[in-house]
């Protein structure tokens, strides 16, 4: 079994392995090892069209982290304290918001977007307005869409392991709702809350197949990345995999890290 989980991990994460490694290589191929070499680091990020695709995703991944992690707070503090089939009917949504591909979460957004633009479109020339169009907002609130479960889902196993006499002992105090709040409720669900806002950044950041079907004229880092490996796979590309790579792993060890309990509340 030892020797069958070691296969299993290799199979896994050798490919990554030679990515990283080549991403280092000295030629102009991307499996040709010509020598050790940073050139094509400073290249990939010197390359205007990439830091501009790199700045588009930056916007998109922050503005949806913080409006996912928002709503998420807010919606799980809400599903706490409901209770009978609506909860249940309600923590099926969350999870089905999780389960459905990425590519059908794509596509019913973008008909949901054509539809409301071929609605509403007509009216706003009637009165001398811009028409509305596909652009960084309408990537923005289709991630929104699915990092909102994920956010949920970790506010709510950290509400679930809170002590709850904390709170009745504010309320005996005469503490009034919004101060148990400040000072007890929030505090301990800090350490979730940032973790929901790096995974969520993390998983927009990265998200190709539902940025493909409602960027619009925008180009985000990994359609970039998509549209270049069509014409085959450079150092450079495997520069901007590794970076990725190593950005995203470092996002989500420190999720991780949040996420643990302390010692203390162990």
């Amino acid at each position: 079994m030892r020797l069958y989980a070691v296969f299993i991990y290799i199979f896994l994460y050798a490919p990554i392995a030679l990515i990283a490694f080549f991403s280092f290589n000295a030629g102009r191929y991307a499996m040709d090892w010509q020598g050790f070499s940073l050139d094509w680091y400073g290249k990939a990020f010197t390359n205007p069209i990439i830091t501009k695709a790199l700045v588009t995703s930056l916007i998109i991944a922050g503005c949806t982290s913080v409006i996912a992690t928002t709503v998420g707070t807010l919606c799980a503090l809400g599903l706490e304290r409901m209770r009978g089939s609506l909860r249940q009917l309600f923590d099926a949504l969350i999870y089905i918001a999780i389960m459905v591909p990425g590519v059908v979460i794509g596509i019913s957004t973008l008909i949901a977007f054509v539809t409301v633009f071929d609605a509403v479109n007509p009216a706003l020339e009637a009165i001398g307005m811009a028409r509305l169009q596909m652009g960084l907002w309408t990537v923005i609130a289709a991630h929104v869409l699915f990092n909102l479960a994920v956010v949920v889902l970790i506010i709510r196993a950290r509400l679930a392991g809170m002590d709850r006499s904390l709170v009745e002992a504010s309320e005996d105090l005469y503490a009034t709702p919004f101060a148990t709040f400040r000072q007890v409720v929030l505090p301990a669900l800090m350490p979730s809350i940032l973790a929901g806002l790096l995974l969520s950044f993390t998983f927009s950041f990265e998200d190709f197949i539902i940025a493909f079907f409602v960027a619009g004229p925008n180009t985000t880092l990994p359609i970039y990345v998509f549209s270049s490996i069509r014409r085959g796979v450079t150092p450079e590309i495997n520069a901007i995999g590794t970076t990725v790579l190593l950005t995203s792993l470092a996002l989500l060890v420190l999720a991780q890290f949040l996420l643990r309990p302390s010692a203390k509340a162990r």
